[in-house]
């Protein structure tokens, strides 16, 4: 019989993790899956000690990198709902009867992701990045909120997706590009129409850090190639509308710079820095915050990245009359 959910989880080489996430998905309390490991190229023998399980199938992909196993695991899935997992995280027994609940109860959610907990190689507590990181993806819940800030990263970590076969079959295939595929998938996702969800009611992943993590070791997950991959879906959310850049940092002129390449005008840059203001960026003026009232019709993008500072400018931009996520979006 065709199974509910199709669970994708690509493999190269799991060593000891790879069992403790199978066995996180084989004891799910929705057990209406089938489980397909898509073994890029191991040369360990972690695949050859997993425990037997008809609901579980083993397909090769030898050594033809990440976006090639994820996408031959979606061609062969069989299920109404696609569900993403790594060999290196462990879902909580509930999660795919919550995803599912959810969808069931909201026939609007394309994308169902998962709050997280992050799991440190010593077994502490996160550091204070991670703890705001965390903060951050466990706060967007609702629609609204991951679509207001899907140009700082991707809100929905990837071994926690849900989706709908009909939202892969509208969005395509993953793309293999100098950045990170899942969120180019998602970015595809919003300018498609699709919402994203994740039930707000506790964690369902424990997503581990570790230094061969590829967010930690991949190149693609540079900054440089966030912004890259972003520019175009933010080109296209502007409409052809001119720009002020919030931020005369590093990051707003490789923000620009990827912009300008996507045929967007940028009018000048904002910074509360007198000795920034002083001077010009990429032959730009760089005005006070107060002068963007004089630049009602463009749009802004903030490149702060502080956490710390995205209250103050959040009531900065209210004073000013705009509205997150149609006249203005943080960028990063």
């Amino acid at each position: 019989m065709t199974p509910a959910i199709s669970v994708i989880l690509p493999v190269r080489d799991g060593g000891d993790w790879l069992r403790e996430a199978v066995d996180s998905v084989r004891a799910q309390s929705f057990g209406d899956f089938e489980l397909l490991l898509i073994d890029d190229g191991s040369t360990d023998d972690a695949i050859a000690r997993l425990p037997p399980d008809a609901r579980l199938r083993v397909l090769a992909n030898p050594g033809r990198g990440l976006v090639a196993a994820l996408n031959h695991g979606m061609a062969q899935a069989q299920g109404a709902f696609l569900a993403r997992m790594d060999a290196d995280d462990r879902c909580r027994p509930q999660r795919f009867e919550r995803q599912l609940a959810l969808l069931a109860a909201r026939p609007e959610v394309a994308i169902c992701g998962v709050q997280v907990e992050l799991l440190q190689p010593d077994g502490g507590p996160p550091p204070p990045g991670g703890l705001a990181y965390r903060q951050w993806l466990n706060a967007l819940c609702e629609p609204a909120d991951i679509a207001r800030e899907l140009f700082i990263e991707a809100p929905l970590p990837h071994p926690g997706w849900l989706i709908r076969r009909t939202a892969w079959t509208r969005v395509g295939p993953y793309r293999d590009g100098p950045w990170p595929e899942d969120y180019d998938w998602l970015l595809r996702a919003h300018l498609a129409g699709l919402t994203m969800a994740k039930p707000a009611d506790g964690v369902l992943l424990d997503w581990r850090e570790h230094p061969q993590r590829l967010t930690r070791r991949d190149p693609r997950c540079a900054r440089a190639n966030l912004i890259a991959v972003k520019a175009p879906a933010l080109a296209v959310v502007l409409g052809g509308r001119e720009v002020l850049l919030w931020g005369a940092t590093k990051t707003g002129g490789r923000l620009h710079d990827a912009l300008t390449a996507q045929g967007v005008r940028i009018r000048a840059f904002v910074d509360l820095d007198p000795r920034k203001r002083a001077g010009r960026k990429r032959d730009l003026p760089v005005l006070a915050p107060e002068a963007a009232a004089a630049h009602a019709d463009a749009a802004i993008l903030v490149t702060v990245s502080q956490g710390a500072k995205k209250p103050a400018i959040r009531t900065q931009l209210a004073a000013l009359g705009r509205r997150e996520g149609i006249d203005w979006w943080f960028a990063t």
